[in-house]
């Protein structure tokens, strides 16, 4: 049975109204709460009837074996059953199930306040696409969450991710948030572990959506059994997806430093050795300035891809370094590039031939030979890659949506 308020917000539309779709829905993914779930339906159920409006509550149920699912319907929840196991996958299928306009969620362990709704929902009406809670602002109570999240985990990755992705968000990984249903449809997110929570954020703020915060305070769960979260496993997979969503820091932050160092060493030595203090650079450190460009160049083609795979795929919104590259990047001008670097190459080369065939064959001087052959080895390798790299990102380009 599903408790719902019955005086509509004015915004909702008469037809709604009348088939009694609600405005709220309150998603709570679930994995064995028994201790739990009853509490936290029942205040959700018992806000949305104090607020005045037409609610619906939903358990989203990841294979409970302890009883949760009757202790949640008991309490005035509608239950959906989630056979992927995940908490995306859980939260995914409940919030699709959902009816409400608005969607607010939040873990079934009692450590959020689903008493108190009015602070998500009034953002909401106002506009705002993402309204996220904030642990710090509102406040941690004692054991409620352990140090190394508190100092560490949290605040590293919160501020990874507005590094990346310029959000104007304080407590990233916070469980209790509240969202427009048709604007998380636009997002298209797809992890099914705790990830989740990162995407739908990046996402967020790669669709420009509007993004807001409210303090909340954070209390000690309910449970008698460890969090299903893994500290070191779950943070990684936050980690690595806001690396795979952030081709910039990835891989166009490093390409450029690779490639501005190691140019830098081949110029400079180049003329003959340098000293510096007591250290002589030689033909050996332009060698290593050589490995440098070449690993710079390789990276700086994988980001080239992985932003036209991520466009074309969906996977993200086009941006202006996106068109760039669409426009740029054509498969011609790469094998016009690639062909002038090769025949570089291959000219330096031929000069050393020459030279060694004008002393009959004989030796040459080590040293001077070797940095202009590096140079020939190098153009020659970069125009290889840009041909076929060229052919690469064409074939990406062909799963263009229009």
């Amino acid at each position: 049975m599903i408790s719902e308020a019955v005086i509509p917000h004015p915004e909702v539309d008469e037809s709604e109204e009348g088939r009694g779709v609600p405005e709220v829905s309150v998603v709570m993914p679930c994995l064995n709460e028994a201790r739990t779930v009853g509490r936290c339906v029942s205040k959700a159920v018992r806000s949305l009837e104090q607020l005045g409006v037409r609610g619906e509550v939903l358990v989203a149920d990841n294979g409970s074996s302890d009883g949760s699912q009757d202790l949640a319907r008991a309490a005035g929840a509608r239950v959906v059953q989630v056979e992927r196991r995940g908490y995306g996958s859980a939260l995914q299928a409940g919030i699709h199930a959902a009816r409400g306009r608005y969607i607010i969620m939040g873990d079934a362990d009692d450590s959020y306040d689903f008493s108190n709704l009015a602070p998500f929902l009034g953002p909401l009406r106002a506009g705002q696409d993402l309204v996220m809670g904030n642990r710090f602002r509102g406040g941690v109570q004692p054991g409620a969450m352990p140090w190394h999240h508190y100092y560490i985990g949290n605040p590293v990755l919160t501020g990874i991710l507005n590094l990346f992705f310029r959000t104007p968000v304080g407590d990233a990984h916070c469980g209790l948030r509240a969202f427009r249903k048709d604007a998380y449809h636009r997002l298209g997110l797809t992890c099914t572990g705790m990830e989740f929570a990162s995407e739908m954020v990046v996402k967020a703020s790669l669709y420009k959506q509007k993004i807001a915060e409210v303090p909340i305070i954070l209390y000690p769960d309910g449970r008698d059994r460890p969090p299903h979260l893994r500290s070191f496993r779950d943070g990684w997979r936050h980690l690595r997806f806001l690396l795979l969503m952030c081709p910039l820091w990835l891989y166009f932050i490093p390409s450029v430093l690779l490639l501005t160092a190691g140019l830098g060493l081949m110029v400079w030595l180049t003329p003959g050795p340098q000293q510096v203090r007591q250290v002589v650079l030689d033909v050996h450190t332009m060698l290593l300035g050589c490995l440098w460009v070449l690993l710079g160049y390789q990276t700086l083609w994988l980001g080239s891809c992985a932003k036209i795979h991520g466009w074309t795929s969906g996977l993200f919104p086009p941006d202006g370094l996106s068109r760039w590259l669409s426009r740029r990047l054509n498969l011609e001008r790469g094998l016009l590039a690639g062909a002038a670097l090769l025949l570089t190459g291959l000219g330096l080369n031929l000069w050393l031939v020459q030279i060694w065939y004008g002393r009959q064959l004989g030796s040459l001087d080590v040293q001077t030979t070797m940095r202009f052959a590096l140079w020939g080895f190098l153009t020659m390798v970069l125009g290889v890659q840009t041909v076929f790299g060229s052919f690469f990102l064409s074939m990406l380009r062909m799963a263009e949506k229009p």
